[in-house]
């Protein structure tokens, strides 16, 4: 979410929420879940080139008729059978609603509802935005907090089917996730927009980041960047064909044409890091983000690009492709990616299925 007034929606209130949200079905015995188990994290080279898919949703639901629309867009996922998991890559409200217990329960419940796993990195609408007034006025570390009581309960375990997870919840950070499939290594980190959680919390009478916020900041961006590159380094030792990584933030918005420091500037170091990683592993490697809300596939790293200039970088990552899944009001569909046979001349291909009934 780059601002309040880019997406003005109006409060969620709390008996819309009771009323609208699905309560969990019983989920279904685990027979050790093939889909997290398959060599996950240091198990070795297997030679399993299997094709497979899985699904990706971001910056939803945002208002109240997603909130509606939200339980049959789970429907939609769960009657996709051959997905191996599915991974929401934050903001799971809009920017100008309140950020409350209440609220992250019920978007809990309506998350046990996936029969698939579900892989859930959070955004800055649910955490990091929440000192605006109309979200409530929280002090964005207590939400924070409260996200990873409420949306990781098990650590190195998924919501939805349970699968299991290589996860950093010793050193803190429950979030930060890895697993491997099919000779694929995923990773999923916790890099909110608005400037990785930069922005100063104005809510709260701040013009400034506080103390408090810059060491946030900066233990979580370490824990990020050791994050990939444990991921990189198992899918090098592992000779993978690709790596994912999946991220709420945006670092690379095409629909800013001339991004600040202030709005950017502390993506730096994860930049450098997926550049210098990249180009250790040598092979795809895929960055999946919402926080633009509109789709989009390009290389923002690749030779000429104006974003290498910003970020200071004179190596370019040519084998980064970098995927936006639509959200907010573009909501009407999710991003079904399928991870081709190791025959096939790429490795993922992209599609957009649209929602059966979208909110808008």
């Amino acid at each position: 979410m780059r601002s309040m007034t880019r997406f003005a929606i109006a409060t969620v209130g709390a008996v819309l929420l009771s009323t609208t949200l699905l309560t969990p079905p019983a989920l279904a015995a685990n027979d050790g879940n093939k889909a997290g188990q398959d060599g996950s994290n240091g198990n070795g080279h297997q030679g399993n080139t299997e094709g497979f898919s899985f699904g990706v949703i971001g910056d939803v639901p945002y208002g109240n008729a997603e909130i509606q629309a939200f339980p049959s867009y789970i429907q939609d996922l769960n009657a996709h059978k051959e997905l191996s998991f599915v991974a929401h890559v934050g903001d799971i409200k809009n920017g100008s609603s309140q950020c409350t217990d209440q609220y992250f329960q019920a978007i809990k419940t309506n998350f046990d509802s996936f029969t698939a796993p579900l892989v859930y990195t959070p955004g800055d609408n649910e955490w990091t935005d929440c000192h605006r007034t109309n979200n409530g006025a929280y002090n964005p570390l207590e939400r924070l907090a409260k996200l990873r009581e409420v949306f990781f309960p098990q650590p190195g375990v998924t919501l939805g089917s349970p699968m299991q997870v290589k996860s950093q919840a010793k050193e803190g950070f429950p979030e930060n996730v890895s697993f491997r499939k099919h000779e694929v290594a995923f990773t999923a980190v916790n890099i909110p927009g608005s400037n990785n959680s930069m922005l100063p919390w104005t809510g709260l009478g701040q013009t400034q980041p506080t103390a408090t916020q810059l060491n946030e900041v900066q233990q979580r961006t370490d824990a990020d960047i050791q994050e990939l590159r444990d991921t990189f380094r198992k899918a090098r030792n592992n000779g993978d064909r690709a790596v994912v990584v999946m991220t709420q933030a945006d670092m690379f918005d095409p629909t800013v044409a001339a991004p600040s420091q202030a709005d950017f500037g502390a993506f730096k170091p994860l930049v450098q890091t997926l550049i210098e990683e990249s180009n250790s592993f040598g092979g795809p490697v895929y960055l999946i983000n919402g926080d633009s809300h509109v789709y989009n596939q390009d290389h923002p790293l690749a030779a000429g690009s104006t974003w290498l200039s910003f970020y200071g970088q004179a190596t370019a990552a040519k084998n980064l492709t970098r995927i936006t899944v639509d959200g907010s009001n573009n909501a009407k569909d999710w991003l079904k990616v399928t991870v081709n046979p190791g025959e096939a001349t790429s490795v993922m291909s992209f599609d957009r299925i649209p929602f059966t009934h979208p909110a808008s």
